[in-house]
């Protein structure tokens, strides 16, 4: 069952192609941190971006490999691009942009970006 998130504006429009997700990671890095996001990571062919492209705009931080996606209008990150360990393509999904998944509900599991 496909599920569907925006940014906080509505001008960024995405669905995943998946069952919603029970967990969802929350880092420590200094982004993840700063943001507050629970990401859930997707094969990038399970990702579709409904509309907004136009208004994307991109922020690449520390070794550059993952593509912070974020709304130019409202400044929302509702999903970031990049690659898994074995060079597969992958998208990770800013819960928090996702109406339709009670976040309190979320098994959390917690990554050391901090150290990585």
């Amino acid at each position: 069952m496909p599920f569907e998130g925006s940014c906080h504006c509505g001008t960024v429009r995405f669905e995943v192609d998946a069952q919603p997700p029970t967990k969802a990671v929350s880092c420590n890095c200094s982004h993840c941190r700063r943001k507050g996001f629970l990401l859930s990571f997707f094969p990038a062919e399970q990702f579709t971006l409904l509309q907004g492209q136009e208004s994307l705009g991109s922020y690449k931080f520390n070794t550059h490999k993952i593509d912070h996606r974020f709304c130019r209008e409202c400044g929302t990150e509702p999903f970031a691009q990049g690659a898994n360990p074995d060079g597969t393509a992958v998208c990770a999904i800013n819960l928090r942009c996702v109406p339709s998944i009670d976040l309190d509900t979320l098994e959390l599991q917690r990554f050391d970006g901090a150290k990585a």
